[in-house]
């Protein structure tokens, strides 16, 4: 199975998704890590990305996941996936996937960014990604001010219901 762990900069996608491959037993792989240059320099630099910035990403996001189910194996992506359109792009193609909405709110995001240091997402960019969330419709919802184990376990629970 590949699992999407999704939601806004600072909502623990990284620390969530990271134990829940932990715990399913499979590869752990972070979006951040995937974008090209040209997006890292942006966003770096203050300037949110916007769909054409992200197409190329979301694609080879989508050709990884892929590449992993063909081999049979599962995997954990962390990835921010804010627009209903991209997290199809990433879903295209994959017949056993879930979804992971880390919901928080704004004043848990904002404190957690100004505790974090990233190396290219600065806090500032927070408001343009909420301006463009667009909450699943159909997803496993999980409150990210729980404790990330009690998260995983809330994951896996959902995951693991018939």
């Amino acid at each position: 199975m590949i699992v999407v762990v999704m939601g806004a900069s600072g909502a623990g996608k990284t620390t969530v998704g990271g134990l829940l491959a932990e715990r399913l037993e499979c590869e752990f792989l972070d979006a951040d890590d995937f974008h090209p240059p040209e997006n890292v320099a942006k966003m770096a630099a203050g300037i949110p990305l916007d769909d054409d910035d992200r197409a190329p990403w979301l694609e080879a996001l989508n050709r990884l996941l892929r590449s992993r189910a063909a081999a049979g194996s599962g995997a954990v992506l962390a990835c921010s996936a804010l627009k209903r359109s991209y997290r199809e792009r990433l879903a295209a193609g994959l017949e056993r996937f879930a979804l992971v909405y880390l919901h928080a709110d704004v004043e848990l995001l904002r404190a957690r960014l100004r505790a974090r240091s990233h190396r290219y997402m600065p806090a500032s960019l927070l408001g343009s990604q909420l301006a463009i969330l667009e909450p699943p419709a159909q997803a496993i919802v999980v409150d990210a001010a729980e404790p990330p184990g009690r998260c995983v376990e809330l994951i896996v629970s959902a995951l693991t219901r018939p």
